[in-house]
């Protein structure tokens, strides 16, 4: 591997692992107001980590979304590759090279998408964690 391919992946895996993650919002209902901002925060904090023990995962949203956007862009690249390179008579090299174009546009998007887009964890853990500051007493009203 490269000095350039590996400063690349490191810088891709910094920046996947270095966003900072969404919470939930929670309105100022009397419990709220009772309990106060710090015991709400070690709530959230142990209604988390009660998600990733039950299995439901914070992190995979951005993961999947560069994971998924590199995979149709390899897709989508190879197809148009493929018509282009049939014209001009050479249907596997113009696949090939519209695969890894595709791959490279794919994942460009999504790490863009990943690192600028919004930062939201997956329904699944999302709606485990809700429920469980809903049980606790809080009232959810969205996460940022």
């Amino acid at each position: 591997m490269t000095p350039t391919v590996r400063l690349g992946v490191g810088l891709l895996v910094l920046m996947l692992s270095g966003c900072s993650s969404a919470k939930p919002v929670l309105y100022p209902n009397p419990h709220l107001q009772s309990v106060g901002k710090d015991v709400a925060e070690q709530d959230i904090e142990a209604c988390k980590q009660l998600a990733e023990s039950a299995g439901a995962e914070e992190g995979s949203g951005k993961a999947g979304r560069v994971t998924g956007s590199t995979a149709a862009g390899t897709g989508i690249g190879a197809a148009a590759g493929a018509v282009g390179g049939a014209i001009s008579g050479a249907a596997g090299r113009g696949s090939a090279i519209g695969a890894a174009s595709g791959a490279v546009w794919g994942l460009l998007t999504g790490i863009f998408s990943a690192t600028f887009g919004p930062s939201h964890p997956p329904e699944a853990y999302t709606n485990f964690v809700n429920r469980c500051l809903h049980e606790k007493g809080y009232e959810v009203t969205g996460w940022q």
